[in-house]
């Protein structure tokens, strides 16, 4: 009998084995990265607090009204952009990023290049 392998499964296990060493303080909080199908999420974490300082994802309403007719791509790099310009106003400069088990390419890839372009370093 074949059995079929469990992609989230997997990619959890890898995201749980990066959580053991990438975790956010306050000076440099924690860019965490989720995907789903047809959704991109990103928020900024404080872990020795426990507290998310900002959030960004494509189902905010003034992101939606903008990617209306964006690739899944562009529309992860507008959230990028986003969640940067949030952080900013928070006073965060610099933060480490959490791909969250993903390959760092396409979706994740563009929301870290947007991110960087609204001037957060990592």
């Amino acid at each position: 009998m074949i059995n079929k392998i469990d992609k989230n499964k997997e990619r959890q296990r890898r995201h749980d084995r990066v959580r053991k060493k990438v975790s956010g303080t306050a000076e440099t909080p924690r860019l965490s990265v989720y995907r789903s199908l047809n959704h991109i999420y990103a928020q900024v974490i404080d872990d020795t607090k426990g507290v998310t300082l900002c959030s960004a994802s494509t189902l905010e309403k003034d992101v939606k009204a903008a990617i209306k007719d964006m690739t899944k791509k562009d529309a992860a790099k507008l959230v990028g952009k986003t969640v940067a310009e949030k952080a900013a106003k928070k006073g965060v400069k610099e933060v480490v990023f959490d791909r969250g088990g993903y390959l760092y390419t396409g979706r994740v890839q563009a929301l870290a290049d947007g991110a960087r372009e609204a001037g957060l370093n990592f």
